[in-house]
């Protein structure tokens, strides 16, 4: 036995949104399995919609739980916390001397697009791993919008197919500079053969939530989510228009970098005008 290859066989660690009960977190160790040790690492019970949020039970700790994948045991381990949390706490408690070289996180019942993303934990919690310079995939495969909360019979072969490919990428080529994370969004009736394209987030919601006849009476949980999108006003680099209109798989690099790409001068312009304003208004008062 080559105890070399042993020491030196990468590391990944997974996470998701859903549970750790999740069949689509179960098909994410099934696609990343032959590439790595893995160590499964979350939220005891459904956290969709935490964003990165860092809530939960503060006395709750790593609670190992007997993880079988197609007849393997896995390590894993469920924590009552967000996404985000668990990732956080995960990564002190079992990388505390070398992080490890891939966070997945997903797959996701649902998928996450648009300016929707920042609600998601799947993308909270691949933003976590980011903000401790590790390469991350959140993937997320589309249901129907009543699968959010519940874990119904899916496909989950193609997803599978563009995890592992994508992962193996991950882990043999760094990234290019402000690609800290890849979404990773998978259409309906996708396969193996499917084209991906590489999408900006879309400045628009995806999801929208209503209610039917809102008063002062209504409850947060009255409120109903529904799919809104108008195809003619999307930009077709969009990581909308590429999942929704063309079906196909959308990659789309993200950046913890959330600063604004305005031009710096014409800002300080704005600024300033502003401020030469109220200053000219006040001396008018007086």
């Amino acid at each position: 036995m080559n105890t070399s290859n042993m020491v030196n066989r990468p590391r990944i660690l997974l996470t998701n949104d859903d549970g750790i009960h999740s069949p689509g977190l179960k098909a994410a160790v099934e696609a990343v399995m032959d590439l790595a040790d893995l160590i499964v690492a979350a939220p005891s019970v459904q956290q969709t919609g935490m964003g990165r949020s860092l809530t939960g039970n503060r006395s709750a700790g790593l609670i190992p739980i007997d993880y079988k994948v197609n007849g393997q045991r896995v390590t894993a381990y469920h924590c009552e916390c967000s996404p985000a949390l668990v990732t956080k706490h995960a990564l002190k408690v079992l990388y505390p001397l070398e992080k490890p070289d891939l966070l997945v996180s997903g797959i996701n019942y649902g998928e996450n697009l648009g300016i929707n993303v920042t609600t998601s934990g799947t993308i909270g919690a691949a933003l976590e791993a980011s903000s401790y310079g590790i390469p991350a995939i959140a993937i997320s495969k589309q249901t129907d919008i009543d699968s959010h909360h519940e874990y119904t019979n899916q496909d989950w072969s193609a997803s599978r197919h563009f995890l592992n490919s994508f992962a193996k990428i991950l882990m043999t080529r760094p990234m290019p500079r402000d690609v800290d994370l890849l979404k990773i969004d998978i259409p309906t009736g996708a396969t193996s053969s499917t084209p991906w394209k590489l999408s900006k987030l879309a400045k628009s919601t995806y999801y929208s939530s209503y209610l039917d006849s809102p008063s002062l009476q209504s409850r947060i949980g009255d409120a109903k989510l529904k799919i809104e999108i108008d195809p003619e006003t999307l930009d077709p680099e969009s990581d909308i228009y590429v999942f929704a209109v063309e079906e196909l798989v959308s990659v789309t690099p993200m950046s913890l970098d959330s600063t604004s790409r305005v031009s710096f001068p014409s800002l300080q312009g704005v600024l300033n005008d502003h401020r030469k304003n109220i200053v000219t208004a006040r001396r008018t008062r007086r």
